[in-house]
């Protein structure tokens, strides 16, 4: 079996689960890794590992479901944290797959959306909020079009920042800056889920209230996040690989929702950057940092 590795942090819960299910590293099953420098890299890895007669391609998310898709409809693909199989066109349904492709998702359109709510709620007199968005993440299309009807209902304006590369973060946040915005949000995806440190670094320079998908950019210094627990995801993901390899189709796995989703809250930076976190969402909070 393959695994695409966007980070360090999305491939290590699979082993201690898979040894719980009774496999042994390098007796009985063999991880080998590709790491992609950039997106553009990804369909030609695909490709690599199809003819290397892999048994399962693990592809954590949209982005790397995408090229694994293109480039085999018959070799096993597991998603760990997928935004939106259906909407992205990457299975029939959630209850029937259909196809070669299965795994663990998250309701990634309605997350964003209520992490907006949420964060409107920690900038009460806010009014103008941009958003991070990855345009090489098949999903944020979909989530943005969310994004923009849920912003409509919470009476504030969006500012939508287009982000591809870690070099473009720096330039973002001047652009937050010369637009005079009130927050961020950043939905997730495998670029701002491995940078963590860069972009909470550059959010404590600029002094913006940010609200995140992923925990771990809030333990690395980010103001917020409302997620689905993606260590949880990343292990339940292996129990696919288990059903497959013993026989099971991923046509009829059903893909499973995450179904329990955390506020986190960094007081320390919330000091730092000069905000009040009303006492209300802070007795909400799942986890506060100080």
């Amino acid at each position: 079996m393959s695994q695409h590795r966007p980070g360090q942090a999305s491939w290590k819960p699979y082993g201690p689960v898979l040894r719980e299910l009774g496999y042994v590293e390098n007796q009985n099953y063999i991880f080998e890794f590709e790491w992609a420098d950039s997106v553009d890299q990804m369909p030609v890895l695909a490709d690599q590992l199809v003819r290397s007669h892999v048994d399962i391609i693990i592809a954590p998310a949209s982005t790397q479901v995408e090229p694994a898709k293109r480039a085999t409809t018959t070799l096993p693909i597991v998603f760990a944290q997928h935004a939106d199989p259906v909407g992205s066109g990457h299975v029939k349904s959630l209850a029937h797959p259909g196809g070669n492709i299965t795994g663990v998702s998250m309701v990634l359109r309605e997350l964003a959306a209520k992490g907006l709510e949420i964060l409107t709620q920690a900038l009460p007199a806010g009014h103008r909020i941009a958003v991070l968005w990855n345009p090489t993440t098949p999903s944020h299309v979909l989530v943005n079009q969310e994004l923009e009807r849920a912003s409509k209902s919470l009476s504030i304006e969006l500012v939508m920042i287009s982000i591809r590369a870690i070099e473009d973060f720096e330039g973002a946040f001047d652009s937050m800056t010369r637009e005079q915005v009130d927050g961020f949000l950043v939905p997730s995806s495998p670029l701002t889920n491995a940078r963590p440190e860069a972009l909470a670094e550059l959010a404590l320079k600029h002094k913006i209230p940010g609200m995140f998908a992923n925990k771990d950019n809030v333990r690395a210094g980010g103001l917020m996040s409302y997620g689905a627990d993606f260590n949880y995801m990343y292990r339940h993901a292996a129990t696919y690989i288990d059903k497959i390899l013993r026989g099971a189709k991923p046509a009829d796995l059903p893909v499973e929702q995450a179904s329990k989703y955390y506020l986190v809250v960094n007081l320390k930076t919330a000091r730092e950057i000069g905000l009040q976190i009303p006492a209300t969402l802070l007795a909400r909070a799942d986890e506060v940092i100080d």
